[in-house]
């Protein structure tokens, strides 16, 4: 069975198109003409700073508007989540503690545990079948009409960067005329989605038995961590992965031109590329502090820490982007020289926060690098003012 996913090349088939107003995608969308300043005061009561010069609110330009960040754990970690399972915990929480009446998350489909299917949950216990990484669409918003109409008023909603970015924009209506009461966001951070077949052809790569693996995760010190239905447990470095063996489509136009990496328009953004090792929180308002209070002892936190610095691993990635943009094939890293370059960047190359900060560099450059290649009568309504003040570091102007 295939994704019935997206049928123009930049959509990511966010539920707004299969809702009892389709045509909300023209206002609604990310990838038509984003207003972020609005969206970020509706939310949160203030845009994100641009000075970069001031140390208090220098990282909102990468991050969004936050009140804090926090580097995290859950004690004890949820058996089968991704990392600690603080994403899920929350939603537990709220519906146990009678917060909310609903959460609208993303389940398994029962035929393949990565494949997306969207569920509106109304008791604690079966947040259990949220946890762990999906890939491939999943149309989430579809399911917020419905919940309202079965009275569930309250809503907590679990998300990546385009759907909540949709979600936002039509919050207001949903208040007005659907009768939504309150509203929690708990936003995981995204750049790289596909199809669940073309992810089978990834993992199909990484394995001769992909059919074992039961987890999957990108970690911050440059490894891809592996886990089989056997318990056995396998670290990938980042410059070893199969990314050259790849189809030039197999990450769609929309996810080579997100321009929000790190969830800005939810409450909390819950991630990995601050975490050290475990996770990263950014609060980013007062229902964000909320959401985190309700795991009060539960979890572990300190702030989180920042070393190395990122400027040459950007350059190196914009040099590559450039290529691929223009249908070239990747520099790939003679084989000699991988296991050095493998064991220094855990060591010397970007850390905790300054490994964020490169990674939303990178995402801003393949932004632009592609749009203006593929799509460039969108440069001028898709790239947000913050994204140009991201790449003109590198040159890109």
């Amino acid at each position: 069975m295939t994704d019935a996913g997206p049928h123009r090349s930049l959509c990511t088939d966010c539920g707004i198109s299969k809702t009892q107003q389709p045509k909300r995608c023209a206002s609604a969308c990310q990838f038509i003409q984003p207003d972020y300043p609005r969206l970020e005061q509706q939310v949160h009561g203030r845009t994100r700073a641009q000075n970069t010069e001031e140390p208090t609110t220098a990282d909102q330009l990468f991050f969004g508007p936050y009140q804090h960040m926090l580097q995290a754990a859950l004690q004890p970690a949820t058996e089968g989540a991704q990392w600690t399972g603080i994403t899920t915990r929350i939603a537990e929480k709220l519906l146990s503690l009678g917060m909310v009446d609903a959460v609208i998350a993303t389940a398994a489909d029962p035929n393949d545990r990565w494949k997306p299917r969207p569920v509106v949950i109304t008791q604690a216990s079966d947040m259990a079948q949220c946890r762990g990484m999906r890939m491939g669409y999943g149309p989430l918003l579809s399911l917020v009409e419905p919940a309202l109409a079965q009275g569930h008023k309250r809503l907590a909603v679990i998300g990546i960067p385009c759907q909540i970015y949709a979600l936002r924009a039509i919050e207001p209506q949903l208040k007005a005329e659907q009768g939504l009461q309150a509203l929690y966001v708990i936003g995981t951070p995204c750049s790289d989605n596909t199809t669940t077949e073309n992810f089978h052809t990834f993992l199909n790569l990484l394995s001769d038995r992909p059919q074992d693996i039961s987890y999957l995760e990108f970690r911050a010190d440059y490894h891809v961590e592996l886990r089989t239905q056997q318990g056995e447990q396998r670290l990938i470095p980042f410059l070893n992965l199969p990314i050259s063996q790849l189809p030039a489509d197999f990450f769609p136009l929309t996810c080579k031109t997100c321009v929000d990496y790190t969830n800005v328009l939810s409450d909390i953004t819950v991630g990995y590329m601050a975490g050290n090792g475990e996770q990263w929180l950014v609060v980013r308002n007062d229902k964000g502090q909320a959401l985190l209070d309700v795991l009060g002892p539960e979890l572990k936190t300190q702030a989180p820490s920042s070393a190395g610095n990122r400027h040459n691993a950007v350059k190196g990635f914009l040099k590559n982007v450039e290529r691929a943009a223009g249908g070239l094939p990747l520099r790939r890293m003679p084989a000699w020289l991988r296991p050095i370059v493998n064991w220094l960047m855990p060591r010397i190359g970007p850390r905790g926060l300054e490994f964020a900060r490169a990674r939303v560099e990178m995402k801003a450059i393949e932004t632009v690098i592609h749009l203006r290649r593929e799509a460039p009568a969108k440069v001028k309504h898709m790239v947000p003012a913050h994204v140009w003040k991201l790449v003109e570091r590198y040159g890109i102007r």
